[in-house]
């Protein structure tokens, strides 16, 4: 299996529910280092997994949806914690769609799996992965 991954951050201001949550149930800022990895079999004709100025630009694009908002305020994430995992989750499914518009270009059509990593701090990071 090969992979390539690229990196961004995102910043984000949310809340939580639950008692579990403590002060994090009140309004407060968060920034995330992203980690995306693209995982495929075998490498495309050209030698790659897929173009890495692709994915860092469609990395890119997906955090500036998500990026410098309120995200209580998103009706996209109305009833659910945004937590670290859940975002996590979100990136990976919107970098999926974006491979399958052929965004990453055709090669990238053969990735058989996506792996983000929010890195929340130097000692803490959740991450999620899927299969495409």
């Amino acid at each position: 299996m090969f992979s390539v991954s690229v990196r961004d951050h995102l910043m984000v201001a949310h809340s939580f529910h639950g008692e579990e949550f403590g002060p994090a149930r009140q309004l407060h800022g968060a920034t995330y280092v992203i980690d995306a990895t693209f995982k495929r079999d075998g490498l495309a004709g050209n030698g790659t997994v897929v173009d890495i100025a692709a994915a860092s630009e469609q990395l890119r694009a997906v955090v500036a949806e998500l990026g410098y908002r309120n995200l209580d305020d998103d009706p996209s994430f109305a009833g659910i914690n945004t937590t670290t995992e859940v975002l996590a989750r979100e990136v990976a499914d919107r970098l999926a769609a974006r491979i399958h518009a052929g965004k990453l270009g055709p090669e990238a059509l053969l990735v058989n799996g996506i792996s983000v990593t929010l890195h929340e701090s130097h000692i803490a990071w959740a991450s999620y992965e899927r299969a495409l």
